[in-house]
């Protein structure tokens, strides 16, 4: 059979789903690409078991057919021919010939008996469970660009390599932690009837922010699978199909102190303070007493060391309190459109709670991170 393709049109397309072939694998079959024509519609898959994506272009061709071609070959192939239309020839020996202007290519293909099925939604999942919505794009990405960070990288925590979807009669709420420190996010516009948890790999939420864009994303869930369709094309992820931790639990309630600060003041002199802060415990010590905020960081190591004051609201107790200055570093990154925020605190050992001293219209926004020893 024979069809003709643009190789721009091509590269484009193949460019949002080859994030999803692996780069190693001990499944050969994954390493492919799989082209799934029929009538007239060109669909391209990759998986790699966790996550699968998907894309269509329209050709002209009456046959339907399915095989599997070396994803990266081809991949690397369309890039190198500049703009131009490929003819291609799926030879029944199992041979995919490339013809342009001026050259011919060939590839070896195999039949797509092999290849893992891949979930479709909402045709072949009209369960009870299914769930469908529509998102903003936009609306989407903001949310998990400000959650996802703070994920966990520890494979003995599943549950928290990923980040929380809480559908809730107030909205839906994202939640990301790692144990020392959590993002929790409501947006109150995206209101849907539901009341479910979706734990979202890590892998799926960082394809997500790279391709989404202000147009709606259609959402169909059930209990294993999550699919994001937008305009062009659609990722299907498996769910972490572990218990969600009580993220609730470790937000503390009597935190009565505000620490007011500017952002930006505040996160210059963070980095600053990472300078001189020792390599293992990247520790900085914050010493809070009214209207001023004296920032510190030691490297016994090297004999290195910085001090900084800065200006702020503070009405409350003296405290000396630690942190990882990456992680606040982290947070106050996540937290650069907010000219001043709030840290809302009570003691030295206790988890702080950092909030924009403005509130956005439809959102609730609350970081929170866990202090280090100092040394006395």
């Amino acid at each position: 059979m024979e069809f003709k393709v643009n190789s721009k049109e091509l590269e484009k397309l193949l460019t949002k789903i080859i994030p999803a072939v692996p780069t190693r694998t001990p499944m050969p079959i994954l390493e492919n690409f799989l082209f799934e024509i029929k009538d007239g519609l060109l669909t391209i898959y990759a998986t790699d078991l966790e996550i699968s994506l998907k894309s269509s272009i329209n050709i002209v061709t009456e046959d339907n057919i399915s095989i599997v071609i070396p994803a990266k070959l081809l991949y690397d192939v369309l890039r190198s021919l500049g703009d131009t239309t490929v003819h291609f020839d799926i030879a029944g020996n199992g041979k995919l010939n490339l013809t342009t202007d001026n050259g011919q290519y060939s590839l070896s293909y195999l039949g797509a008996d092999e290849f893992p099925e891949i979930p479709s939604f909402p045709e072949e999942n009209e369960s009870d469970d299914l769930a469908e919505i529509s998102i903003n794009g936009m609306d989407l990405k903001e949310a998990l660009d400000k959650t996802s960070f703070a994920m966990s990288k520890e494979e003995m925590r599943p549950a928290m390599m990923g980040t929380l979807l809480e559908f809730r009669e107030e909205g839906l709420r994202f939640v990301a932690t790692d144990g020392h420190r959590l993002v929790n996010l409501l947006n109150k516009k995206i209101v849907t009837g539901l009341d479910n948890q979706y734990i979202v790999p890590e892998k799926a939420i960082s394809v997500l922010q790279k391709v989404l864009d202000e147009k709606d994303v259609k959402l169909y869930m059930t209990k294993t699978h999550i699919s994001f369709r937008l305009s062009d094309i659609e990722l299907i992820t498996r769910l972490i199909g572990q218990k969600y931790p009580d993220y609730k639990s470790v937000i503390p309630l009597e935190n009565e102190f505000d620490l007011k600060l500017e952002t930006k003041e505040l996160h210059n002199a963070i980095k600053r303070m990472m300078l001189f802060s020792t390599s293992n415990t990247r520790r900085v010590k914050f010493s809070i007493k009214e209207n001023n905020l004296e920032i510190s960081a030691e490297d016994l190591d090297i004999g290195a060391s910085g001090r900084e004051n800065i200006m702020c609201k503070y009405s409350g107790d003296a405290i000396d309190i630690g942190f990882n200055s990456a992680y606040v570093h982290d947070i106050l990154a996540h937290l650069n459109e907010e000219k001043e925020i709030i840290f809302k605190l009570h003691s030295s050992t206790k988890a702080v709670v950092i909030v924009p001293s403005v509130s956005k219209e439809n959102e609730e926004l609350m970081m929170l991170i866990m202090p280090v020893r100092l040394n006395n």
